[in-house]
């Protein structure tokens, strides 16, 4: 569900027109990046909980959603698109929330840029990605993408996520759907986006490096059933970096915002409070 006060907008970015959702807020900015082959709604039931506390905008990444799509994709790229929304928006400190791919153009940010970082919050991701979930992203993004109607969509999503509410999975798959011309539907991404490679364009090495020099303090967030974030990696990620702590979701697997939306909160929301209570 959209909170009342949801304004949808756009802006230039070195000639890419990105999309992005404000929460107007009366609290500090906390932006969040959705994952791979999502969209920026994805993000409505968490930012609308924590709207009270915080101005929350969503951006659609580059190729996503309703951003332009553009010549050449990739994490290092996001993460430079973030720097320039943040700067046209003129959002100094902010805290950061990705999920998957966004949780790396978040860390990756955060590594390169923490004083505009005020904390970080990763989903289920880290430097490695466990093997059954680089064979689950490599079958999603294989599946197919043109459909006669959005139930034909959902159904086959469903077999992707078999956790989430009806009513979540729907409003996902609604929003990332756009129109042919010849009446049937078809994702909103690029599907550019579908070809190896054409988003992690960092190795492990990289990305370990990054993680050890993110200086904020960060919590990084598993679903208990993840295909993506083995618990070992977790746990390696949390004697890499003395800044991070570490909450499990329950009866979930790594698309956490769709799988258990509450469990999620009930993650973040003390964290979150006792980094406030910190600052005060």
């Amino acid at each position: 569900m959209a909170h009342a006060d949801l304004t949808s907008s756009r802006l230039d970015v070195g000639g890419l027109s990105l999309h992005y959702l404000d929460w107007d807020g009366d609290g500090p900015p906390l932006v969040m990046l959705h994952g791979y082959t999502s969209h920026a709604r994805d993000w409505d039931h968490t930012a609308a909980a924590l709207n009270d506390r915080y101005r929350v905008l969503a951006l659609d990444a580059r190729g996503h959603g309703d951003s332009q799509w553009a010549s050449r994709y990739g994490v290092g790229l996001m993460t430079e698109d973030l720097l320039a929304f943040l700067d046209a928006l003129r959002l100094g400190q902010v805290t950061l929330m990705g999920l998957s791919m966004g949780g790396i153009v978040a860390l990756l940010f955060t590594a390169g840029h923490p004083e505009r970082v005020r904390d970080l919050i990763v989903l289920d991701i880290g430097p490695e990605i466990a093997a059954p979930g680089v064979r689950w992203i490599a079958a999603h993004a294989a599946a197919g993408h043109i459909f006669s109607c959005e139930d034909e969509a959902v159904a086959q999503e469903r077999a992707f996520y078999p956790r989430p509410a009806d009513q979540a999975l729907r409003h996902r798959v609604r929003h990332n759907l756009r129109p042919l011309p010849d009446g049937t539907l078809t994702f909103k991404y690029d599907d550019a986006l579908r070809q190896p490679g054409a988003i992690l364009d960092r190795s492990a090495d990289e990305l370990w490096a990054a993680w050890t020099a993110v200086s904020r303090p960060v919590l990084l967030v598993r679903g208990d059933d993840s295909e993506v974030l083995a618990a070992e990696t977790a746990q390696q990620m949390l004697a890499r970096n003395a800044h991070a702590s570490l909450a499990v979701v329950p009866d979930c697997g790594h698309v956490i915002t769709l799988d258990n939306p509450q469990g999620l909160l009930d993650a973040v929301n003390p964290w979150l409070a006792a980094q406030a209570e910190s600052r005060v």
